[in-house]
């Protein structure tokens, strides 16, 4: 049974993917982290950052939304005391970066050139102060820019990660790619909100948050089905994947790849349990190939 994708030049040994924010280096001795396809690091930004005020996460019905902030170390620190535990796992290891303008991505990348990492993730998500906060992601032509800066400072491996935020998902993913990134990831988090009805204030220790978990899982499916349509390059999924079938629906959509995120906070060694479960389904359809299921959506002709 094979098992391996390629994301452009970056090849991985089964489509499972660590998303940003859910995993530690302490978090490996959950569960074989060996058969995980490859780990995305916690974003990280220049400098470093206090994150939000508390409360950061707030349960909803059907979903989390956290409001952490990047709380990190900054680049420099992430260098020297973070990555070394990451790459000693020795699982392919993808950085996700930010920034507050454009001029810290390229910046980043260049830092992080010959350090041994799989590649980078732009997290296109967060305010860009130069800019009166607009993320980055909602706009084509700025995704357009960053991509083609960070990939002219670095030799790295990029995927950008989209927000659906975006004005249109669609042409934002087409920059990246006109851009020259190797694959696109989406989706990450809907922005979102929680009131204290008998305080009459947010319920986050901010305004919004960022709304993850099944109930966004519809929506980001849709979105990697319309993405994977358009572009030529990979696409990663992600938003709601609880199990291998929440997977496995990503995988036939067009995804190449998936991401896991808000289940790992609920059990840590989800991520071997859907890469087991994808292996059991394949087996019981007589699929060898994992890339028969990519993008094998069956589309039914509409009656006009």
């Amino acid at each position: 049974m094979k098992l391996s994708i390629q994301l452009g030049n970056l090849v991985l040994e089964n489509p499972i993917i660590i998303a940003s924010g859910v995993f530690s280096p302490d978090s490996a001795s959950y569960f074989p982290i060996e058969a995980i396809g490859a780990i995305i690091t916690k974003t990280v930004t220049p400098r470093p950052r206090e994150g939000n005020p508390p409360p950061r996460l707030l349960e909803t019905a059907a979903g989390l939304i956290n409001s952490i902030g990047l709380q990190n170390v900054g680049i420099e620190r992430f260098i020297e005391e973070e990555l070394p535990r990451y790459m000693e796992l020795g699982v392919p290891i993808i950085v996700s970066i930010s920034g507050e303008t454009e001029a810290d991505f390229p910046l980043m990348a260049e830092r992080l050139r010959g350090k041994g990492i799989a590649g980078i993730e732009l997290n296109l998500s967060c305010p860009n102060v130069q800019r009166g906060g607009m993320h980055f992601g909602r706009d084509a032509e700025t995704v357009f820019r960053i991509v083609r800066e960070v990939k002219d400072a670095s030799s790295l491996w990029v995927m950008p990660k989209l927000t659906p935020q975006a004005r249109d998902i669609v042409e934002t993913a087409l920059a990246g790619e006109e851009g020259g990134a190797d694959a696109i990831s989406l989706v990450n988090t809907f922005l979102a909100m929680a009131i204290d009805i008998r305080a009459r204030s947010s319920r986050l220790g901010t305004l919004m948050g960022g709304l993850s978990g099944p109930a966004i899982k519809p929506i980001a499916l849709r979105m990697v089905y319309e993405v994977a349509r358009a572009v030529r390059i990979p696409v990663v999924g992600c938003g709601g994947i609880m199990n291998a079938e929440d997977a496995l629906e990503f995988l036939i959509a067009g995804a190449s790849a998936v991401e896991i995120g808000t289940a790992c906070l609920i059990n840590p060694s989800i991520p071997a349990e859907i890469l087991d479960g994808i292996r059991k389904f394949m087996e019981e359809e007589g699929i060898d190939d994992i890339r028969e299921l990519i993008g094998s959506l069956k589309i039914k002709p509409l009656d006009i």
